[in-house]
């Protein structure tokens, strides 16, 4: 722990120390911190405000200009909610966030482990993304998180908290992955990032052109393990989240390409439920097939 006080270190600790004094927040206060929070990342963050601008008009042309600036200043506040509820997923209280969690399919979860394979849960990159896999925590399947080492070691040590809800599971140790499939795991991924990767195909998403990987099929390929769509929704009214287990049609179809389109079209389902609880401030559509990155200029 000694190499950690270092100063370099010393915002980390200040990010983490106010993540825990958030977490002690009352439910319908930490909501309306976190979207004020939100409120204030839209105006101080511009880089970030234009690449969620590109992604809207992008993605949600049946909006008018002033629906997806609507839209876009809703994406930051779920952002900042977002915050405080990694807060809750790592320190909060389990007891209240069961009492306002729904759990949808559960039949489809079981009879998918019934088979004794695992199961590759595949979710997004929602805002409230630790918050999901505390929530799915509680319905007693367990889980393995894939997920990509960070660079910082006091953020990897942070992350690590996850550990709370879930196993957390480089996705680079195939072998390590293989094991708990053959557990009978389920395997949290989510492919919904445009990432450096030789494997991958250009699919739609939203109507656009996105580079897509194919390691969901590959991975499925390991322990003939199959493929199911977990959704994380924070309900409308803003007092309580439900989670949906449903099947992604026709997966595998025999090609990855095909797999690919069929995997952004179930996003793109669970997505159009709450659109602006989605991370709409990556670069979606970074890469393109001609190799430019034009659409974020």
């Amino acid at each position: 722990m000694a190499q950690f006080l270092a100063p370099k270190y010393w915002p980390v600790w200040l990010m983490i120390g106010l993540l825990r004094i958030t977490a002690l927040l009352p439910f319908s206060a930490g909501i309306t911190l976190g979207r004020g929070m939100g409120n204030l990342l839209y105006r101080i963050l511009p880089k970030r405000r234009h690449i969620t601008e590109v992604n809207i008009r992008l993605c949600f042309k049946e909006l008018d200009e002033r629906q997806q600036q609507q839209m876009v200043r809703e994406v930051f506040q779920n952002n900042g909610i977002g915050l405080i509820e990694m807060a809750w997923a790592y320190w909060g209280s389990e007891k209240f966030f069961r009492s306002i969690t729904t759990l949808k399919g559960a039949d489809i979860l079981d009879e998918a482990l019934s088979h004794n394979n695992g199961v590759i849960l595949m979710g997004g990159h929602y805002s409230h993304i630790d918050l999901c896999g505390l929530l799915f925590s509680f319905y007693g399947r367990p889980v393995s998180t894939l997920y990509r080492k960070h660079n910082n070691p006091l953020l990897e040590m942070f992350f690590n908290g996850r550990q709370r809800f879930s196993e957390p599971l480089e996705r680079s140790k195939t072998r390590l992955m293989l094991r708990h499939m053959r557990k009978n795991n389920c395997i949290w991924y989510a492919p919904d990032q445009d990432i450096t990767s030789k494997d991958k195909v250009f699919v739609p998403f939203f109507g656009q052109t996105a580079a897509t990987i194919t390691a969901t099929t590959k991975i499925a390929r390991l322990n003939s393990s199959p493929l199911l769509l977990l959704s994380c929704l924070r309900n409308p009214d803003d007092k309580g989240y439900t989670l949906e287990v449903s099947r992604v049609e026709n997966f595998p179809s025999g090609d990855e390409t095909e797999d690919a389109r069929l995997i952004n079209e179930a996003l793109e389902s669970s997505i159009r439920k709450a659109p602006s609880q989605y991370m709409w401030v990556h670069k979606r559509f970074k890469t393109q097939p001609d190799g430019k990155s034009k659409l974020y200029k």
